[in-house]
């Protein structure tokens, strides 16, 4: 199979050649170029990076590229390259060994990218240190204020250049985790990378919410004891 365009059943499809293995093909999904998939399930790094390396100096145009890898450091390397070229990226687990990165594109990288022999894995980019979010707001005045305060806390902290380890959630900050919360997205990306969230059962019985949990697991007392113990470092807003 070559590079190219064509159509099946009058919809556009898109094959790249990726310069690791034919069957490893990057193909449209929705019509128009609008969505490209790169399947690195399987490849242990740099080839997930390389891959969608590829895929990302093909585009001529907006683009969605969807990557799927089996491991937290790859979502944290792809990430890394996509953002560095210009990507808007979110990632979420799908299974135990499922990852999806979603880069957002707006045309071709807007920085040069590394050649493939540059292209290093970093290690696993989490520290030895935790988040404790005991409330759905952050500090005392204006609960709106607040509100908008933990989202943009939480998102900050989804950009660090090191993660936490793990990410505790009790009393109000349990509804952090849960269907509907604006927080959602910004804490399945950090779980995506390995970050732990862990979410108060207690909490969540006391909220009516336990059947509502969108992310990461339940957890108890004693475990939160244990993981504040444990750490080097707290960080709570």
């Amino acid at each position: 199979m070559i590079p190219g365009r064509f159509k099946v059943n009058g919809k556009k499809h898109m094959i790249i050649c990726t310069g690791i293995n034919y069957k490893d093909e990057i193909s449209n999904q929705k019509g128009d170029f609008t969505m490209i998939e790169v399947n690195a399930i399987g490849d242990a790094c740099p080839i997930p990076v390389i891959k969608t390396k590829k895929a990302l100096a093909a585009l001529t145009g907006p683009e969605t590229v969807r990557v799927l890898v089996d491991n937290e450091i790859a979502v944290q390397n792809v990430t890394k390259m996509a953002q560095s070229a210009g990507g808007k990226t979110s990632s979420a687990k799908e299974d135990e060994k499922k990852y999806v990165i979603t880069i957002e594109m707006e045309g071709a990288p807007k920085a040069e990218l590394p050649a493939d022999g540059d292209i290093n894995c970093a290690p696993d980019q989490r520290g030895n240190f935790i988040v404790v979010v005991n409330s759905d707001r952050m500090g005392t005045g204006n609960d709106e204020l607040g509100k908008v305060l933990i989202k943009g806390f939480i998102f900050a902290v989804s950009q660090l250049d090191v993660l936490p380890k793990t990410m505790l959630f009790y009393n109000g900050g349990a509804t952090l985790t849960c269907e509907g919360a604006d927080t959602l997205q910004d804490l399945k990306n950090l779980e995506a990378q390995g970050v732990e969230i862990l979410t108060c059962g207690t909490c969540l019985d006391y909220y009516k919410l336990k059947e509502k949990l969108a992310v990461g697991s339940v957890t108890n007392m004693y475990t939160i004891v244990e993981t504040m113990a444990k750490a080097g470092k707290i960080i709570k807003p």
